[in-house]
C-alpha cells in the first residue's frame, strides 16, 4: 500500500513541477522588473481576447465530433457539475460574508481544468494522453461557459455593492465556446477551410503557455508580506482541497467508475484537487477587480496544491 501511494505521490509532484517552473521563472521575471506590469497587463487583454478564443474555437472544430461519442454530453455535464458543487460548497463556508466574498468563492470553486490538468496528462500518461486530452476538451465544453460567465462575474466583483448585469457574461472565450459548439452541432464546420483553421489553431496553440506565464508573472507580484485573510484562507483551501476531492473520491467510488474507466476516474479526481484556474487572474487583471486579494490567495494555493493533488491522487490509487 505504501508503495502505491508513494509512486502515486511522486508521479503527480514530478508533472506539477514541470508546470511550476514556468510559473517561477515568469515571477522571476517580474520581481526583478525584467518585465514590467505594463507589459504583463497587455499579455493578459491579449491572451483574453485572441489566445484563449482562438484555441477554443480551433479545438472544437477540429477535434469534437459527437457522432462517434453518442454519450459525450455527459462530460460537459458533469463539468458544469463539478463547479457548480464547488460553488455551492464555497457558498455555504462563506455564507457569513457571501457579498465581500464573491472573488474568494470563485477560487473555491473554479479549477485549473485545462492549464494545469492537460500538462499533467502528457507527463503521468504518455501513452494515453490522446484520449486523456479528449476528456479533458470534453468536460472543458460546459466546464469553459461557466468559468468565462459566473465565475469572471464573482473573481471581478470588488465590493458588496457590485451589481449582476448580463452583458458581464459576455466574454471572447465564452462566445468561441459556444459558436463553435453550435457550428460543429448544426454540421458546418466543413465550410471553413483548413488553411483557416489551422491558422487560428497555430495562434490558439500558444494560449497555455502563455497563460502560465501570465498566472506566474501576476503571481510574482504579490507581496510576501501581505498574505490573505488568515481565516479567508482557511475557508479556501478547505472547499477547495477537503471537501471538493472528498465528496468526488465518494462519488467515484459510488458509481464504480475506477472499474469501467480508470483514466476516466483518475481524470476526475485530478481536476477535484486542482488549483484554482489561471483564467480567473487573467479576468481580474482584464475587466477589474482586487488583484492583490486574488493573486495573493492564488499563490497560496497553488504552493499547496503541490502538496493536495499528489496526495489525493495517491490516495485515489491505494483504495483502487
Amino acid at each position: 500500500m505504501s508503495d502505491i501511494f508513494t509512486s502515486g505521490f511522486l508521479g503527480m509532484l514530478d508533472a506539477l513541477a514541470r508546470v511550476f517552473i514556468i510559473i517561477i521563472v515568469a515571477g522571476l521575471l517580474v520581481r526583478k522588473k525584467i518585465i514590467s506590469q505594463k507589459q504583463i497587463e497587455a499579455l493578459s487583454k491579449v491572451t483574453v481576447i485572441v489566445l484563449l478564443p482562438s484555441l477554443v474555437f480551433a479545438n472544437t472544430i477540429k477535434h469534437f465530433n459527437p457522432d462517434s461519442l453518442p454519450y459525450w454530453w455527459l462530460l460537459p455535464l458533469i463539468g458544469i457539475l463539478m463547479s457548480t458543487v464547488g460553488f455551492l460548497f464555497a457558498s455555504g463556508v462563506f455564507a457569513p460574508d457571501f457579498r465581500k466574498q464573491k472573488n474568494m468563492i470563485a477560487l473555491s470553486s473554479m479549477q485549473n481544468a485545462g492549464y494545469l490538468v492537460l500538462p499533467i496528462g502528457q507527463v503521468v500518461y504518455p501513452d494515453k494522453f490522446e484520449e486523456f486530452a479528449l476528456i479533458t476538451f470534453l468536460f472543458i465544453l460546459g466546464y469553459n461557459p461557466l468559468l468565462w460567465t459566473l465565475g469572471k462575474y464573482l473573481v471581478t466583483s470588488k465590493d458588496e455593492k457590485v451589481k449582476f448585469h448580463y452583458k458581464d457574461l459576455i466574454t471572447p472565450p465564452a462566445v468561441a465556446n459556444v459558436l463553435s459548439l453550435i457550428i460543429v452541432l448544426i454540421g458546418i464546420q466543413k465550410i471553413f477551410p483548413v488553411i483557416i483553421i489551422d491558422s487560428v489553431s497555430l495562434i490558439g496553440d500558444a494560449a497555455v503557455p502563455v497563460a502560465t506565464f501570465v498566472l506566474g508573472a501576476t503571481l510574482g507580484t504579490v507581496s510576501l508580506r501581505k498574505f490573505p485573510n488568515i481565516w479567508n484562507t482557511i475557508r479556501v483551501i478547505f472547499v477547495k482541497y477537503l471537501l471538493l476531492p472528498i465528496a468526488t473520491l465518494g462519488v467515484l467510488i459510488w458509481f464504480n467508475v475506477a472499474e469501467t474507466n480508470p483514466l476516466l476516474a483518475d481524470f476526475f479526481m485530478i481536476q477535484a484537487a486542482a488549483a484554482p484556474a489561471t483564467g480567473l487572474i487573467l479576468q481580474v487583471r482584464t475587466y477589474g477587480g482586487d488583484v492583490n486579494k486574488v493573486a495573493g490567495m492564488m499563490l497560496i494555493t497553488y504552493i499547496a496544491c503541490l502538496i493536495a493533488l499528489p496526495f489525493w491522487i495517491a490516495v485515489w490509487h491505494m483504495m483502487v
